[in-house]
């Protein structure tokens, strides 16, 4: 590597990791509001708030990091360009492929990242986001059964327990149920027990006892009990086992799965799923190709490189808008599949052919037609 790739190839690292920081720590915060309601209301620890923010990181990495390399590519060159530091190395007889190459070597080595994250991390990461997020919603005993506190599930359905014991045992036990307006009940015991069945969690109370009073009579009907069952499968939302969608499933999962086992929608998303793993990480190579060969190609203008500039964003924002255009299509109908491999290796085709032979040369007038004159 000569030292002037080094040199560019320094200034684009060090840009890249400044934007993208910056630009996570923007989706972090933003995302990490949406988890602030389980923290004030479910008691969240902020040991998992942070774990459950974290998970969604490798994600945003994979439409950051493109977004910050084209961004980091345009200011670099147009810099170079500015402080006419590329009329320097085009006239040591430097080529458009060689002021290029640093930034396809960073655009080669986000691609390798993009696949490992794409293939392998993202996929881990979503299924242990959903997993807590499952588990979060419906685990009452842990998370949502909080002592001291009204805890509320569902609509209609709120719980009251006093203090709670490192075996489990509950006691003070207040419970509200209004699930069926014309009958509203309130129950209360001594002391009771949070019990997972296969129909979901029940609370088992033990002495205690339930009133009513039914809509119209203006009478109260109580009932003492020695032990009594409240079910909160259908408040919590419990449902048996999670669906894993396609974002959690293994690339080998992608592959394999057969059609009869998850319906006609839902293999479509699968292989739409697959296909966008595979072409996804290439994006920031297509993108490093828009920014470089719209820029190399502009000449200099001592007004600013405002045009190229404008240029190479429409393409990069037109190229991001086919991409999401073929995967809807792919999801709806298969047949269109292929149009997602076409958006990606379109850009970088057309860029690879415009920096080999830049289709807008610069003639200069003949050396004798200049004397001639």
């Amino acid at each position: 590597m000569s030292g002037i790739t080094r040199y560019v190839l320094r200034q684009l690292v060090v840009g890249m990791l400044f934007v993208s920081i910056a630009l996570a720590c923007i989706l972090w915060l933003t995302q990490s509001l949406r988890f602030i309601e389980m923290i004030v209301n479910k008691g969240l620890s902020v040991f998992t708030f942070l774990k459950l923010t974290l998970l969604l990181m490798p994600g945003f990495l994979v439409v950051i990091v493109p977004v910050a390399l084209f961004a980091v590519v345009l200011f670099t060159y147009n810099r170079l360009i500015a402080d006419r530091e590329l009329v320097v190395l085009r006239a040591a007889g430097l080529s458009h492929v060689a002021l290029a190459r640093p930034a396809l070597f960073l655009a080669g080595f986000v691609t390798v990242i993009g696949y490992l994250l794409t293939c392998w991390l993202i996929p881990l990461t979503v299924r242990d986001f959903h997993e807590m997020q499952w588990t979060i919603r419906n685990d009452i005993g842990t998370v949502l059964l909080q002592e001291g506190a009204f805890n509320k599930f569902g609509d209609g359905l709120t719980i009251y327990v006093r203090a709670r014991s490192a075996s489990g045992e509950l006691s003070g036990i207040l419970v509200h149920d209004t699930r069926n307006p014309r009958h509203a009940v309130t129950m209360m015991a001594e002391r009771g027990a949070l019990v997972m069945t296969e129909n979901g969690p029940r609370v088992l109370m033990i002495n205690g006892n339930r009133q009513e009073a039914p809509s119209g009579t203006g009478r109260l009907s109580l009932l003492h009990f020695d032990s009594y069952t409240v079910d909160f499968a259908s408040a919590s939302g419990a449902k048996g086992d999670r669906f894993r969608d396609a974002r959690e499933r293994g690339m080998g999962e992608l592959f394999s799965i057969d059609e009869s086992e998850i319906g006609t929608n839902e293999y479509r998303r699968f292989r739409v799923e697959l296909h966008s793993r595979l072409t996804s990480p290439l994006y920031p190579l297509g993108f490093a190709l828009i920014a470089a060969s719209v820029l190399l190609t502009s000449g200099f203008d001592r007004r600013g490189q405002i045009r190229p500039i404008l240029t190479a964003i429409a393409l990069m924002i037109a190229v991001q808008a086919a991409a999401l255009g073929a995967i809807n299509l792919a999801t709806g109908n298969l047949i269109f599949t292929p149009a997602i491999y076409i958006v990606v290796l379109l850009p970088i085709a057309l860029g690879s052919w415009v920096l080999v032979r830049p289709p807008w040369p610069r003639h200069r007038r003949p050396a004798h037609a200049a004397n001639s004159a």
